[in-house]
Order: structure tokens, then sequence, then C-alpha cells
């Protein structure tokens, strides 16, 4: 009999737990039902915190640390990830993510120019030629105007004024000039973790949707999403690109919209990113089973989140795909039809997640044992 084969690929339970912690936890209930079995746990982050960890904890590598200019422009300590293929890993949370800013939330004020610094520091210093950015977790709304600005992009006002813009000066914007990024930087390949697909401008824009999270009232979305409309307008009639309607351009403050324009990046599914660059479809070759999971399982999960695309990639090899959680959303239905073969809640009893936060580790691995029992007792062709 051959030993089992197991991979681990879960996001974090946001609030509980890191895909790191729950990693570990899984292991450990797997080692110690088939304590021969060969496990590979590969921690999955969506493009905020966590994102270089995750990468460099799967693939190898070094975390570069540097300070750069933090959301309210002064000076912070931040970091970026380096594969051992010379991919520079950005996440654009920790230059300009939410935690940074703590109670003081001002997404009309703050900027991405940290998150340029990071990108910039990876090229010029260490020759990396390919750059995946993650999206996520951001306290910004400038559309990415800041860290164009740090990659040489100029910003003019209607008096010839050159400035940096933010969320409140969006408007105010009357020339974009990006040649130096073309000629600096024409010859890097920019990827983006890109896992929602809101427009820029509207109802499910930048600004309306994840603005007032980040601090802003009625009166300082609407200020956001018109400066968002005018950049937009200039981003097509200067830079010839259209983001009014592209998918996910919303992403981080508008970041989405700004890479595409600026960068040429083109904004794709995180877990995607992910599989490719771990090189899933021969790492999964043999394995038994596959152990996915996330906070909450709802119809985000199956629209290109990390279980959905996990499951549609393992569906291709017929193995199964066990899917761990936080709560279990309705409607769902239709993720087993993309590839996961069954669904497990942590939570063992009717309680808020204020309750039962404090135990979602333990109630973890209850409910791991519980399933690696059951596959003990249940061989299927998979794990004899």
């Amino acid at each position: 009999m051959k030993n089992k084969k197991f991979i681990i690929m879960p996001d974090s339970f946001k609030g509980t737990m890191t895909s790191m912690e729950i990693c570990s936890i899984m292991k450990k209930s797997l080692l110690l039902h088939f304590p021969t079995a060969k496990i590979i746990s590969l921690p999955v982050a969506d493009g905020g915190e966590g994102t270089v960890d995750a990468f460099i904890t799967a693939n190898g590598g070094q975390k570069i640390d540097l300070n750069v200019t933090g959301p309210y422009f002064k000076k912070i300590p931040a970091f970026y990830g380096i594969l051992p293929d010379n991919t520079a890993i950005i996440e654009m949370a920790a230059a300009a993510g939410l935690p940074l800013v703590g109670n003081k939330r001002h997404a009309e004020q703050t900027t991405t120019f940290g998150v340029g610094e990071l990108i910039k520091d990876a090229i010029d210093n260490y020759n990396c030629q390919k750059i995946i950015i993650g999206l996520g977790g951001s306290c910004t709304n400038d559309g990415g105007c800041g860290m164009a600005a740090a990659l040489g992009a100029v910003f003019t006002d209607t008096v010839g004024q050159q400035f940096i813009p933010i969320g409140k000066t969006l408007h105010n914007i009357a020339s974009i000039d990006i040649s130096a990024i073309k000629e600096n930087y024409s010859g890097v390949c920019f990827s983006a973790m890109c896992d929602i697909n809101n427009e820029l401008c509207g109802s499910n824009g930048a600004a309306a949707v994840f603005a007032p999270q980040k601090g802003a009232d009625a009166a300082t979305v609407d200020l956001l999403d018109n400066g968002l409309y005018h950049f937009a307008a200039i981003l097509k009639t200067q830079l010839q690109k259209d983001t009014l309607h592209l998918k996910g351009a919303g992403a981080a403050g508008g970041m989405g919209a700004g890479i595409f324009a600026f960068l040429n990046c083109d904004l794709k599914s995180g877990i995607d990113i992910i599989l490719n660059t771990v090189n899933f479809d021969n790492i999964c070759e043999d394995s038994d089973i596959i152990f996915t999971g996330e906070g909450k399982i709802d119809q985000q999960s199956i629209q290109g989140k990390v279980i959905s695309g996990i499951a549609q990639r393992a569906k291709k090899h017929a193995i199964p795909v066990i899917a761990v959680v936080g709560s279990i959303d309705n409607d769902i239905d239709a993720v087993y039809d993309l590839g996961v073969t069954a669904i497990f809640s942590i939570n063992r009893q009717p309680l808020s997640f204020s309750k039962s936060a404090p135990h979602s580790k333990n109630n973890l691995y209850l409910t791991m044992d519980n399933i690696v029992r059951l596959i003990k007792l249940f061989p299927n062709k998979n794990i004899n």
C-alpha cells in the first residue's frame, strides 16, 4: 500500500486564523492518523495581508525589508518578497494597507506611493523582471496614481503644476505623462492578483462599495466617485486605456484601473496566479485528497475565489477536494459542480462569531479529526 499524499491549500479565516496556522492544524490532524503520509502545505492569500509570506512558504525565496512612503506620506517600514526564480511579490497592503492607518481612516487623503517604491526597488536593485502585485486590504482610493508617480509618472493640473494625486484631488488631473515608466519598465512583466469584479465607478465601484470601510461618509464617497469618473476619462483620452467598465478596475481603491493603464498589467484571478506559480498541476499528481477552506463559503466563493479555483483544477485530475470552512451560506450548490467533493463547517455550536472565534483553532482541529477518521473508515480508490 502506497503512502498517502495530501495537499493542504487553505485561505485564511479572517479574524481568527492565518492560512499558515490552518495548514499547521490540518497537518497535525492528518499525521496523527496517517503518520507516513506525504503532506504538501501551500498556504494561500488573496492578494492582501499574508500574500508575500504565503508565496515564500510555498516556493522559497527571501523577504526584502525597506522603508517606503506610507499612506499619509510619512516613512514606514515595509517589505516585499523575491522568489527563487527572481519573481517579485508585491503586497500592496504592506505599504498602503488598512491596518497601517489604524483608526485614522481617510480614504480621500491616502496614497499608494509606497507601493510604487516597492516595485521600483525590486526592479532597480534586484533586477526582477516579473512582478506579481497583490491587490487587497488597501486604505487608499487614488486609482494607483501614487504608485505611478513613484515610478516616474508626471501628473499636472489645469495650470501646469505637478502634483501627486490622492482621492480628493483626482478631479484636478489635467494631464498624465508616463513616458518615464515606458522607458524604464516596459520590459517588465506585471500581473495583478485581483479577486473582485467591481468596476471603477458607480454603485458597484471602488468608492461606493469599499470607501465606507476606509472612513468615507456619503459626501466623501460622492467626491471620490466623481474623481474616479474624471480619472477614467483622462486615462481613455490621453493613454487610450478604457477602464470605466473594466472588471476589477475598482479593486484596492481603483488600483486595478491604475496598474492596467500605467503598467499595462493584466488583472488575473489570485488563485490562478498562485496555482501557476507553485506548479499545481505537477504537485497534485498522485495526490489522494486536497484540503482547502476559507472563513465563509458563499456566492463569492463560486466566482473565482480560492475554493472554486482549486476545485476546478483538481477536477481535471479527478482528485477529491474537501473544503473546511467557518460558515456555510445558502445557495452554494454550484460549488459542487465546480469540483468540491464535500464541505464541513468547524462551528460545533450555534454561537455568534464573537463567541465562537476564540475557539476556532480547537474547532478546526476537532473537525479535521472527524473528517480524517471517516476517511480511514471508508477508503475509496484514491486513498487505498
